[in-house]
């Protein structure tokens, strides 16, 4: 302890502290912190996973409540009689029971480790029942109420899954895939194997983590074989963390594949459902001596597995670069495969980004996304022809649906505005038929049965919390509403209504010329005074920060206070094709932090900006760019707050890291420039450092790296640090005070708005 709390300051939330003044004074109708997470959501009601029913008559979604924001019940809407129900209610349905150390952290992986009740579910190919799994077990609720409890175990049951038909449910439980006929008990059908290493039926880390692949097999579309993935873990590399609580620590031995080490073997098998006829896949077929590894041909990566209509197979193989992915077709019933296509990086010194806005269609022919031209756009392959359906100095964002009977493909884009995507309709027979369905001005998403006819919307702007309709499929024009979100005397909201400030838009220039869009609030300002600036990045590969959508109760919070709140999106960031993305490669901690910077010079520029009070704050990838903007401008900043940050990319796993840096071994000279502990002795301007003392994705060792280094430094900081909490460090308790902590650090620090 003594290492850990040497030249540091610790804040800690003590009454005294509590009780000082603040900067200014509360008014009626401000926010406080403790209000914006607190229930109801200020946001309004905000359902999950809104899904219709094969037929398209019946809407499901996963609703909060108003007394608990973080508990979802499963609820369902009849579009003929147009009633409301809930099917599932989880409180009374739940037995609380705590979930396997597995599933807590599968439940990390798909960022929702911080919800209660139902957090998935799924609808069979008849439409009669819905699979929910409910703190470790399964249930089978149907439409009209009833509700089958299918098990009753004290281990946890993962990855659950009805089959296609709905015949079989399957499941993950010590390591086996288990199958079962739907009410009826499941029993293992992959071997039990010796060692914690070998695991069937599971997504190995990197994939749940970044390849947003959460399973590990799949049924077949007539439920007569399922693919199961295999992983071998035993080389990879062993992280101890230590996941420090309140009360004690418990040590767990996590497999964590750091850049440049081992990644797990995992292969591929075909088999019936009861487990026979079990057949490996070739997944080595054909592999390019010049982009995959010719001394260990299992260094790939496993992307996608996907069954087309017709029974036939396919698997997407990525090489360890992730410059190329080979789509293989497998026939089942041997696992011989052949390459069907290779996508290749659409530029020198690139990569491929994953997508799962793709479709195989009943007719043979593949509806694919692909940024080969420089854009994200929708091809159509057939019978080895490609035809290009969308075009243009922009992004298809997402694969909406397709109506294969009427030849219609739906997605959103940002064909209309970058800032706010919206759903489009093209015809598959006619390239460039493009039209759009909803209103410009807001960011939609949308999601569709899988007929295609069905469209659910949802969408938001600057002046409405989230709200969904079910569209009308011909001009999108409102049919029905699942949530109006009214702004009305009644809505949560309704009481800081008359201080919300409208946020600002525009761009700046990079180095290159490049535009770069912000977005800006300010708090209601005096004429002749100047504004201290909160300014909020994330600044990694991925996100988009910047658009039109409701940005919520917390960046509102934070103007209350008197800040100018701000945001940037650097190059590096999505949705600007493929030469926006680029200059990361083999760079990071460099490009982000010269238009961040660029960014703050803007600011000093505006006279209602105080310059020499600019405070900037990220999470994660958004914490290492703090440390990075600290150490590479001392003085452009008047503090720094830096959560859960990378401070060391070999410590980071290899899928994403190695996407953008390569390897250490390949350039470590990338790796020691792009790392934020070389220079960690150049940070002179005030720092916070926080980060959650479980944390399993960016692991704790990354902070005392940083802390170490400081310290032997003789280099001032101040530190927050949650014991027990991982990558997600949120609630209605800690959240506020997480915000409070470091408005207290701003205060300390003289970034304060004027008197």
């Amino acid at each position: 302890m003594r290492h850990l709390l040497a030249g540091l300051s610790i804040l800690v939330a003590s009454p005294a502290l509590a009780e000082e003044p603040t900067m200014s004074e509360t008014k009626a109708g401000d926010l406080t912190f403790e209000r914006v997470f607190a229930s109801p959501d200020l946001n309004g009601p905000t359902p999950r996973q809104a899904k219709l029913s094969p037929d398209g008559r019946y809407l499901t979604l996963l609703r909060n409540r108003d007394d608990d924001r973080q508990r979802y019940d499963l609820w369902g809407y009849d579009r003929e009689t147009k009633q409301w129900s809930m099917l599932v209610d989880s409180e009374k349905l739940g037995t609380g029971r705590e979930l396997s150390e597995d599933e807590k952290m599968q439940r990390e992986r798909a960022r929702v480790g911080n919800l209660k009740g139902i957090i998935s579910y799924q609808w069979d190919k008849t439409g009669e029942g819905i699979l929910v799994p409910l703190d470790g077990d399964l249930y089978l609720a149907r439409i009209g109420g009833e509700v089958t409890r299918l098990t009753d175990t004290e281990e946890s049951e993962l990855n659950p899954s009805l089959s296609a038909t709905g015949e079989y449910v399957s499941f993950v439980r010590d390591r086996q895939l288990w199958v079962g006929e739907t009410g009826s008990a499941a029993s293992p059908i992959t071997p039990k194997e010796e060692g914690e290493a070998i695991r069937w039926g599971e997504a190995e880390f990197v994939a749940q983590e970044e390849m947003a692949r959460l399973t590990g097999y799949w049924w077949s579309p007539d439920d007569s074989r399922i693919a199961v993935q295999r992983t071998d873990e035993e080389r990879v590399g062993i992280v101890t963390r230590a996941a420090i609580g309140a009360t004690g620590t418990r040590v767990f031995d996590q497999r964590y594949p750091v850049a440049g080490s081992a990644n797990a073997i995992v292969e591929l098998f075909v088999m019936d459902p009861d487990g026979g006829n079990r057949v490996q896949v070739d997944l080595l077929t054909n592999q390019d001596p010049a982009h995959y590894s010719t001394d260990d041909p299992t260094d790939f990566y496993l992307a996608r597995v996907d069954w087309a209509p017709d029974g036939s197979l396919y698997v997407q193989r990525q090489n360890r670069e992730q410059t190329v992915m080979d789509v293989l077709k497998v026939d089942p019933s041997t696992g011989k495969s052949e390459i069907l296509f290779t996508e290749r990086a659409a530029m020198e010194d690139y990569w491929i980004n994953l997508s799962d806005d793709y479709k195989f269609l009943k007719d043979g022919r593949l509806l694919w996304w692909s940024e080969r031209d420089g854009y994200g756009h929708l091809y159509l392959f057939d019978d080895g022809e490609w035809t290009q359906l969308t075009s243009g100095e922009w992004v298809v964002t997402k694969l909406v649906g397709v109506n294969e009977e009427e030849g219609l493909a739906y997605f959103s884009g940002t064909f209309d505005d970058v800032l706010a995507q919206q759903i489009y309709q093209v015809e598959l027979d006619r390239p460039d038929s493009m039209v759009r369905l909803t209103d410009g001005g807001w960011q939609t998403s949308g999601v569709m049965d899988t007929s295609g006819k069905t469209l659910l919307v949802t969408r938001s702007k600057a002046d409405q919390p989230p709200q969904s309709y079910i569209a009308d499929i011909e001009g999108g024009a409102i049919e029905t509403w699942v949530e109006e979100n009214a702004l009305n005397d009644d809505h949560p909201y309704a009481p800081y209504l008359a201080s919300h400030r409208a946020p600002e838009f525009g761009t700046i220039k990079a180095e290159d010329g490049t535009d770069l869009y912000w977005r800006m609030i300010k708090p209601e300002m005096e004429p002749g005074k100047r504004y201290p600036v909160y300014y909020y990045h994330y600044s990694g590969p991925g996100p988009q920060i910047v658009n039109r959508a409701w940005g919520g109760a917390l960046e509102q919070a934070i103007v209350d206070k008197g800040y100018i709140y701000f945001e940037l999106d650097n190059r590096g960031t999505a949705n600007r094709g493929v030469a926006f993305e680029q200059p990361l490669y083999r760079a990071m901690g460099g490009v982000e932090v010269r238009d961040q910077k660029a960014g703050a010079e803007f600011l000093k520029t505006l006279d209602f900006v105080d310059p020499d009070k600019i405070a900037i704050d990220g999470w994660s990838y958004g914490g290492y760019m703090t440390l990075k903007q600290l150490q590479a401008d001392p003085g452009l900043y008047a503090a720094g707050v830096s959560g859960a940050p990378v401070t060391k990319w070999e410590l980071y796993d290899t899928h994403y890291t190695e996407r953008y840096m390569g390897t250490p071994q390949d350039d470590a000279e990338a790796y020691e420039t792009a790392s934020a502990i070389p220079d960690a002795t150049k940070i002179t301007d005030p720092l916070l450092i926080i980060h959650g003392m479980a944390d399993d994705n960016v692991v704790f060792e990354n902070a005392t790296e940083i802390i170490a280094a400081m310290q032997e430094g003789n280099v001032p900081f101040e530190m927050m640090l949650y014991p027990g909490y991982t990558h997600r460090v949120a609630g209605e308790n800690i959240s506020p005070h997480r915000y409070n902590s470091v408005f207290r650090f701003l205060e300390a620090h003289g970034v304060t708005p004027p008197e």
